[in-house]
């Protein structure tokens, strides 16, 4: 990761559904282009969990339009920091790269009520990351 380049995270989870998806929506939304987000599942769904986009909603962001992406070894090689939710052993491991495993309850089959403290605790994490990587919130 160089000074010129912006960092890029790359957030896995099985199905791309839930947490990888609120992950990358708030690392999105307080970095801007101070980094570069992927989200990525190891057997995505096929659409986003609907419990996931409201209780993103209810937190100002929108992500009724996003898709559950497959994970592919392009993705993983072209980040710098991979942070896995619950994928096992399904996420490729290249050296160089940074890896973090974030320990999350699942919010599938969860109402919007179970589904607010994991996008409360994931919004703190990313906040982590982002004072990690030196990178300042959006005004």
């Amino acid at each position: 990761m160089s000074d010129t380049t912006a960092p890029s995270v790359l957030f896995v989870c099985v199905h791309n559904a839930g947490r990888s998806q609120m992950a990358a929506a708030f690392l999105t939304h307080l970095a801007g282009d101070r980094v570069e987000v992927r989200s990525a599942g190891s057997v995505p769904a096929d659409t986003v969990n609907p419990a996931v986009v409201q209780a993103m909603a209810e937190a100002g962001i929108d992500i009724s339009s996003e898709t559950p992406k497959v994970l592919t070894v392009e993705a993983v090689h072209a980040s710098d920091v991979v942070i896995t939710m619950g994928c096992g052993d399904a996420c490729p491991v290249f050296p160089g790269k940074r890896y973090l495993d974030w320990t999350l309850a699942d919010p599938a089959g969860q109402g919007v009520d179970a589904v607010r403290p994991i996008r409360d605790e994931i919004e703190k994490r990313v906040r982590g990351l982002m004072a990690e990587l030196a990178i300042q919130a959006r005004a």
